[in-house]
C-alpha cells in the first residue's frame, strides 16, 4: 500500500511539473513574439535617447496647431517633435561621422537616399561636417484624420555649421531656412518623409519691453540715469567656497555677510553660477530658489549682483550649444525682472580656454550665447570675465562694459585700465585683483598681513583718483579650496586661501580699513 501512495505522488510531482514547465515556455515564447512584433526600440538600439538629451537640445516654438481634420492630439505631438529633432541628430551625426547609422530609423526610404549619398561622397573625399541647429519654429499645416501623416513647415531654422577637409576647417556657415516637412507614422515611430529646404521667411515674434534700472552711456554705467561706479567684491560665504549654493546655503549667514559689505562702503557683489551644479540643461529648481533667496535678500540689503554663469565649464563643441543656450535661457528669462541684478557675466577666464579648446570655438560660443541672454532679459547689462586686459577687447561689440581681472605689477593698473577704455570705447570694470596675506615656505615669504595692507591701500589711491569700478578678490580666507580651482599642490592652495580681508576665524586683517576708498 505504501508503495502505491509513493508512486502516486511520483506521477502527480511528474505531472505537476510537467505542467509549470508548459506554463513558464509559453510565457517565454509569448515574450519572444512580442518583441519580434512590436520591434526593439531606435533610440535604445543606438543609444540616442540617453545621447540626444545629453547633447543635443534645440528650443522648438510651435506657433500654429490648428488642424481642420484632426485636432493634434499633446501626445501625439510630443512623440512628432520628439522623432523629428532625433531626425535632426541621426542627420548630424552621419555628417559629422561620416557613418548613415540611424538614418533609416528615422528617414523613410526615398528621403534617406540622398543622404546615404552625400555621406558616402564626404566619406570619399574626407569631408566632415558638424552641424547643429538652434531653434526651430514648427508651423502644422495638416495632420490626417487617421493620424498616420503630419505636413508642417519649420519656419526660421537656425543652423551653424563647420566643414573640414583633411581635419583642416574650410568654412563656418551660419544659415537661416525654413524647411517643408512631411512625416509618416510606421511601427509606432514619425519617420521623415520629406524634407525640402527653402528660403528663410519673416513672421512675428513675441518681443520682451525692456525696463532696464542699469545702462550704459559712453564709458560710464548708469543707475537710474545716474553715473554709478562699481564698489565692490567677489562674494563666497567663508564656509561654502565655490559652493555658495550647496548644503551649506544659510540665508542668516548671507545677511549677516551682506550687512559686512555694505558697512564697508561697498555698493557691489559678484557671484557665480555653476553649470554642472545648476543642473546642466535641466536647471534644478532647488537651486533656482536659492538664488531667488539671495537676491532677494541683496536686494534688501540695497546691493548690486553681478551674476557670473557657466562656471567650471569647458566644452564649446558645437555638439553641446543646444544644452548650453537652454540653461542660459532658464537661468536669465526667471530673473529678468529682478532688481538686484546688474548684470550678466557670461563666463569666468574663458581665455583660459584658448590653447586647449581652441580660441575661435571658445569665442563662437560666447558670441552666440550673448544673442541667447540679450533675447531672454532685455533689463541686465552683459559683460565677460576677462583674465587679463590683453584679451578683454575679444567681443568687445557684443558687451555692455568691459570686465578684465588685474594681477600684475600696481602700477601698471592706470596703463590698463585707461587703455581698455580708449580702445573699446565702453566702461571698464576691474572685477578681480588682489593679493593674498600668506607669507609662508611655499610661496617664499614673499607676502604678509602688512604687504596685503599696503596693496590695498595703494591700489585705492588709484581706484579713487580715477573713479574706477573695482571688484576685489575675496570677502574671507577659505578653511578650504577645491583643487580644480588651485590646484592640488600645497604652494598653489595656500595662497588662495588668504586672499581675504576677513580671517578665518572672523577677525578683520589690516586690509579690510582699504576695502573701499
Amino acid at each position: 500500500m505504501k508503495l502505491i501512495n509513493n508512486r502516486n505522488i511520483y506521477k502527480a510531482a511528474f505531472v505537476l511539473s510537467f505542467i509549470l514547465i508548459s506554463i513558464f515556455t509559453m510565457l517565454g515564447i509569448g515574450r519572444v513574439l512580442d518583441y519580434l512584433n512590436t520591434g526593439a526600440s531606435r533610440a535604445g538600439m543606438l543609444h540616442l535617447e540617453t545621447e540626444s538629451e545629453d547633447v543635443y537640445l534645440p528650443k522648438v516654438s510651435w506657433t500654429n496647431l490648428a488642424n481642420p481634420a484632426r485636432e493634434m492630439e499633446k501626445n501625439t505631438l510630443g512623440k512628432l517633435e520628439r522623432d523629428y529633432l532625433f531626425s535632426w541628430y541621426v542627420k548630424n551625426n552621419a555628417l559629422e561621422k561620416n557613418n548613415p547609422q540611424g538614418i533609416a530609423d528615422y528617414y523613410t526610404q526615398n528621403t534617406r537616399y540622398n543622404l546615404y549619398r552625400t555621406v558616402n561622397y564626404n566619406k570619399a573625399h574626407d569631408i566632415t561636417i558638424e552641424n547643429t541647429t538652434l531653434k526651430h519654429f514648427p508651423d502644422l499645416e495638416f495632420y490626417s484624420e487617421d493620424g498616420q501623416l503630419v505636413v508642417f513647415k519649420d519656419r526660421n531654422v537656425i543652423e551653424y555649421q563647420k566643414i573640414y577637409q583633411n581635419k583642416k576647417l574650410l568654412s563656418i556657415v551660419q544659415d537661416t531656412a525654413s524647411y517643408q516637412v512631411m512625416m509618416l507614422l510606421e511601427d509606432g515611430f514619425w519617420r521623415v518623409r520629406h524634407l525640402l529646404k527653402m528660403e528663410a521667411e519673416p513672421f512675428a515674434k513675441d518681443t520682451i519691453k525692456p525696463h532696464p534700472i542699469y545702462t550704459v552711456s559712453k564709458n560710464k554705467i548708469l543707475k537710474n540715469n545716474k553715473p554709478y561706479t562699481i564698489k565692490g567684491i567677489n562674494y563666497y560665504p567663508k564656509n561654502s567656497a565655490w559652493d555658495t549654493f550647496g548644503e551649506r546655503f544659510d540665508k542668516d549667514t548671507i545677511a549677516q555677510d551682506f550687512d559686512i559689505i555694505k558697512k564697508a562702503n561697498l555698493n557691489t557683489i559678484r557671484i557665480f553660477i555653476q553649470y554642472g551644479d545648476f543642473g546642466k540643461a535641466v536647471v534644478v529648481p532647488e537651486k533656482m530658489a536659492k538664488l531667488k533667496t539671495f537676491l532677494d535678500l541683496a536686494e534688501a540689503k540695497e546691493l548690486a549682483v553681478i551674476v557670473t554663469l557657466f562656471d567650471f565649464y569647458s566644452d564649446y563643441t558645437l555638439e553641446s550649444w543646444t544644452l548650453t543656450h537652454r540653461h542660459a535661457e532658464n537661468i536669465v528669462s526667471t530673473f529678468r525682472d529682478h532688481k538686484a541684478i546688474l548684470a550678466w557675466d557670461l563666463k569666468n577666464e574663458p581665455n583660459l580656454d584658448f590653447e586647449n579648446r581652441d580660441k575661435g570655438n571658445v569665442l563662437a560660443w560666447l558670441e552666440h550665447m550673448t544673442t541667447v541672454i540679450r533675447e531672454n532679459d532685455p533689463n541686465h547689462l552683459l559683460t565677460i570675465g576677462w583674465s587679463n586686459s590683453v584679451e578683454a577687447t575679444n567681443l568687445s561689440d557684443k558687451v555692455d562694459f568691459i570686465s578684465y581681472h588685474f594681477y600684475n605689477d600696481i602700477t601698471h593698473v592706470e596703463y590698463e585700465t585707461n587703455k581698455l577704455m580708449k580702445t573699446t570705447k565702453k566702461p571698464v570694470v576691474i572685477e578681480e585683483f588682489g593679493i593674498p596675506s600668506y607669507g609662508g615656505v611655499w610661496n617664499f615669504w614673499e607676502s604678509s598681513i602688512k604687504k596685503q595692507a599696503a596693496y590695498h591701500k595703494k591700489i585705492q589711491t588709484y581706484f579713487k583718483k580715477n573713479d574706477y569700478s573695482f571688484m576685489s578678490w575675496t570677502l574671507y580666507d577659505f578653511p578650504q579650496v577645491p583643487d580644480q580651482v588651485a590646484g592640488r599642490w600645497p604652494w598653489q592652495k595656500y595662497r588662495q586661501k588668504k586672499f581675504g580681508f576677513i580671517d578665518e576665524k572672523g577677525i578683520n586683517k589690516p586690509a579690510f580699513k582699504y576695502i573701499s576708498n
